[in-house]
């Protein structure tokens, strides 16, 4: 589970004014820059919870830095808890008074105006009567975090009194989004990153994955913690999924978050509470969390900068076992199928995983005994890769301690390498699979063609694509018509095979995959919409963003039985 607090050299999201979503790595003793929202010393939101709201104030006299003060939630929710029954009549009727000579947009039978008219308050730069210079000076200066210039905006605004509700309270909204100095602080999860990929950075390495499609892809292929494993069992069990991503390792991170294998678990000598710091009732930074740079004048009150999670040693060392032993975990694992030597998982850098490094250190991330990678070659013809067919000779122990210790590493290494490749090839040829995940750019129908057979029966299939077009191919494949067709007359490929034999059918031009092999296939879609709600105003917005919609091919990986059926038992005629 990811932690509580904002931990050092740890990712984290920052939720800008403006909607906008900032990722970054918060380095102890640096300066965080927001842009024209500020900037501040990142050892003031160090081992702070989550989900707070700061504001950036001003530099204090003699002081090169900016301190962060904590909003607190009546502050936030303001507008949303303020009393607007003052608008309203007293005998309860929503009769909106008219002004002399005002223009009016809707009138009942009666004559009761019911709604005015927003002629006047159109042109809003008009009749601001503050000066693009003077707003300029108010900008420089920053006072009060940008409240200041907010509220002389507004007392500027000859027309304010003549602003509806729902217009006053669109202004005001612009207006802080555009000028108020605030930021939270939220965890990096996949769906936040998923968000921030798509609507901050390039799209296309995600495929245009939303978060609906996301939860929908996880949901439809069952994927959840798959439990412990069992004693005295050597064979791979439990929950086991199957993964094929191109998304640069977002399938893969949201997969292992449903597992519980994303995130590392704190160390022992890790404490969540250190010197009660971050529990939101602390509203002003003090001295000892500023930079070291800031209180030269002072060392021994600057507490010791907290020391990165990756330079820390675990006092226990590794236990040393053989080369050729089992490194990864039999049960909970995620098995990825990439198309290239080394799988592209570069978004896993943001949940502490370097999947480029085969030697990490003890103790390791979950993904690291968790995630087995596999490419096509392996899985299809392992004989043909050298990773797998080579095996490295054996040495006599007498003769590898006179070897030079650039040589003797390069030995184990070469075996334990050999020995990954050998567990992961093997147990993802044996099959039996709790579930298949699949968002990528290759064709679905081959995909499947090889993927199918390692399902175990009635596992979950979930097919991501940013078209439609593939997946409803697809699903022709599985249809009703063909798999009667098949029933009736099996083409001459396939007369006289077994059943696993007809799993691994090469296919054809009328049957490109085995039509018995899956259930229920079907392509859906979902999207969810944005709402705005101001007062007296909620509505979804009509604009969003483009792009792909994306759609999910779902199923049920099936089994057919081998022989005739028949059906027995007692039957009555009905009369007729």
């Amino acid at each position: 589970m990811p932690r509580n607090t904002v931990q050092p050299n740890g990712w984290v999201a920052l939720k800008l004014p403006s909607d906008n979503v900032r990722v970054l790595q918060v380095t102890p003793n640096t300066t965080i820059s927001l842009g024209k929202y500020g900037s501040f010393p990142s050892n003031l939101i160090i081992e702070r919870p989550f989900h707070l709201t700061y504001e950036v104030q001003e530099k204090r006299e003699g002081e090169s830095f900016s301190r962060l003060r904590v909003v607190p939630g009546t502050e936030l929710n303001a507008d949303l808890l303020a009393d607007t029954s003052a608008e309203t009549t007293a005998d309860g009727d929503d009769v909106i008074a008219t002004a002399e000579g005002e223009e009016l947009a809707l009138v009942d039978e009666a004559g009761t105006v019911v709604a005015r008219s927003n002629r006047e308050i159109i042109d809003d730069s008009a009749r601001q009567t503050l000066a693009p210079e003077e707003i300029e000076e108010l900008k420089r200066k920053g006072t009060s975090a940008g409240k200041e210039l907010i509220a002389k905006l507004m007392l500027s605004h000859t027309a304010i009194d003549q602003k509806t509700a729902y217009s006053l309270a669109k202004y005001k909204l612009l207006k802080e989004r555009k000028f108020l100095r605030r930021f939270t602080v939220l965890p990096l999860d996949a769906t936040m990153l998923a968000q921030w990929m798509l609507e901050d950075r390039d799209p296309s390495k995600i495929l245009e994955m939303r978060q609906e499609t996301i939860g929908l892809v996880g949901c439809w292929a069952d994927v959840h913690f798959g439990g412990l494993p069992m004693e005295g069992v050597s064979e791979p069990h439990g929950g086991r999924w199957l993964a094929v991503d191109d998304t640069g390792g977002l399938l893969v991170a949201a997969m292992a978050e449903r597992m519980g294998i994303l995130y590392q678990e704190p160390q022992e000598d890790d404490t969540e509470d250190k010197g009660h710091r971050g529990n939101g009732q602390v509203t002003e930074a003090t001295p000892a969390q500023l930079p070291a740079k800031d209180t030269e004048e002072n060392p021994e009150e600057q507490p010791a900068a907290p020391s990165s999670p990756r330079t820390q040693r675990n006092p226990r060392k590794r236990p040393r076992r053989d080369d050729l032993d089992d490194h990864y975990a039999q049960t909970n694992t995620i098995t990825l199928i990439h198309s290239n030597s080394q799988p592209n998982l570069s978004l896993l850098r943001y949940f502490d995983f370097d999947a480029s490094d085969p030697n990490q250190r003890h103790p390791y991330h979950p993904l690291f005994t968790n995630l087995l990678p596999v490419s096509w070659l392996q899985l299809i013809s392992p004989d043909e890769d050298a990773a797998y067919a080579d095996k490295p000779a054996d040495v006599a122990p007498e003769e590898l301690a006179t070897w030079k210790t650039n040589r003797r590493g390069h030995y184990h290494r070469k075996r334990r390498r050999w020995a990954r490749t050998r567990q992961i090839v093997d147990s993802t040829r044996a099959g039996g699979f709790s579930g298949l995940a699949v968002a990528s750019t290759m064709d679905p129908i081959s995909v499947l063609r090889h993927a199918l057979p390692l399902l175990a029966g009635g596992s979950p299939i979930a097919i991501y694509s940013p078209s439609a077009e593939p997946l409803t191919q697809l699903a022709d494949c599985f249809s009703i018509a063909r798999r009667t067709a098949w029933i009736s007359s099996p083409p001459a490929g396939a007369e006289g095979r077994t059943v696993a034999e007809l799993d691994a059918w090469e296919g054809s031009a009328e049957f490109p995959v085995n039509p018995t092999l899956v259930l229920g296939a079907g392509v859906q879609t979902s999207r969810a919409k944005r709402w705005q709600v101001l007062p007296g105003r909620t509505h979804p917005f009509m604009t969003a963003r483009g792009g792909a919609d994306g759609y999910v091919f779902t199923g049920w990986r099936a089994i057919p039985a081998e022989g005739r059926i028949s059906a027995r038992g007692k039957f009555q005629k009905k009369r007729t």
